[in-house]
């Protein structure tokens, strides 16, 4: 009898393995084309990156076809990048992990938890946004899970844990926005004194532009998140569409540039140029897909959950942007996405969440009276 449950938990463990593989394989085509705007659904097979020639299915089975090809593609000979393969060996781990750790009603919830955590981190550790699809979508998503499995907010009661899921879900909202906030008005301007006057070219790029100050390169659009916000380039010399300005400040905002008295519109601008020795540029404390991010991570696992991550997201992506100042040259662009932390602390709660309360209440029980 032993050896013929321990034979069925085998066969199941490899399924779910092998089903987080898939899952996997599909969560590549999600962090591909979502932030391209393209269509996951079209086409239907997936593509070589460099070549684009559609991939038949044999050369297309999760983790195996990956080690099979030495990571390269069969058509072009171009290497394919390791996160493929990694992608679907974290979903099919953490497919398995999850499986092992709950019961199976909650166990698919959670699944569909972790296939947005992993679908956001890696979008957002590559192009700093998390899709609407995701986070939106993964609110909505939640808001079932919760009033099909009302496990997930330890109660019996459907509705109530539906309110719940909302009530963690607003919650998420609110917190996070009031620290993005609170973070502009004490830290939202950033004044960079260059060590030498540097060159500068605003040049526009379709409805966005081309903004380079030496050797930091970027879209214009990544330094306005609201249309308050300005940069200021204090130059030695600067010059609007080859009109000559000499010596002067330049006041951006999203849509404008203020020489003066005088507001041009940006666009009706193809080139701005010049030498730059000061700037000031705006910032944020965080993206707003943050906060419909963490949303989703309310709407699935509660208000506890929110807390947590925060928490433990903040901590550890403190710990990652010191690390970074330590071993590496930091740009005064330079940007750290936020999702992938809180991410982490989302997981850490699935898996550990109720040690670490406990574990935390008995130190407070252990803590002398004051």
């Amino acid at each position: 009898m032993d050896l013929t449950l321990a034979g069925y938990d085998l066969i199941f463990s490899v399924s779910v393995f092998l089903l987080g593989a898939a899952v996997g394989s599909f969560l590549n085509v999600c962090i591909y084309r979502l932030p391209l705007d393209l269509s996951v659904n079209e086409p239907r097979r997936s593509f070589c990156p460099s070549c684009k020639k559609q991939i038949p299915w044999h050369q297309n089975l999760p983790l195996l076809s990956w080690l099979l090809l030495r990571g390269r593609c069969a058509n072009c000979g171009n290497r394919i990048a390791l996160r493929y393969f990694f992608v679907e060996l974290l979903t099919a781990l953490l497919f398995l992990a999850v499986w092992r750790s709950f019961p199976w009603q909650m166990a698919i919830a959670l699944w569909v938890l972790s296939a947005l955590l992993i679908v956001a981190t890696f979008i957002d550790f590559e192009h700093f946004i998390i899709p609407d699809e995701v986070t939106i979508g993964g609110v909505a998503a939640g808001l079932l899970a919760s009033f099909l499995v009302p496990e997930l907010m330890a109660t019996e009661q459907r509705w109530v844990a539906l309110l719940f899921s909302l009530g963690s879900a607003a919650l998420a909202y609110a917190l996070l926005w009031m620290v993005l906030e609170a973070g502009k008005l004490a830290f939202g301007k950033k004044r960079i004194q260059l060590e030498a006057p540097t060159r500068f070219d605003w040049t526009r790029n379709g409805d966005d532009a081309d903004f380079i100050v030496g050797e930091e390169r970027g879209r214009w659009s990544e330094h306005f998140a609201r249309e308050k916000d300005q940069l200021v380039l204090e130059c030695d010399e600067a010059a609007v569409d080859g009109r000559e300005l000499g010596a002067t400040t330049l006041r951006f905002h999203y849509n404008r540039l203020t020489i003066g008295g005088e507001a041009i519109m940006l666009d009706a601008l193809g080139n701005i140029s010049g030498i730059v020795r000061e700037l000031q540029i705006p910032r944020e404390a965080m993206g707003r897909g943050d906060l419909k991010f963490l949303a989703a991570i309310g709407a699935f696992l509660g208000w506890r959950a929110v807390l947590f991550s925060i928490f433990a997201g903040s901590l550890v992506g403190s710990f990652v942007g010191i690390i970074t100042m330590l071993v590496g040259k930091r740009v005064w662009s330079a940007k750290l996405p936020f999702g992938p932390y809180l991410a982490f602390g989302a997981l850490a709660w699935i898996f550990f969440g109720d040690q670490l309360v406990r574990w935390y209440i008995g130190l407070l029980n252990l803590s002398p009276a004051l």
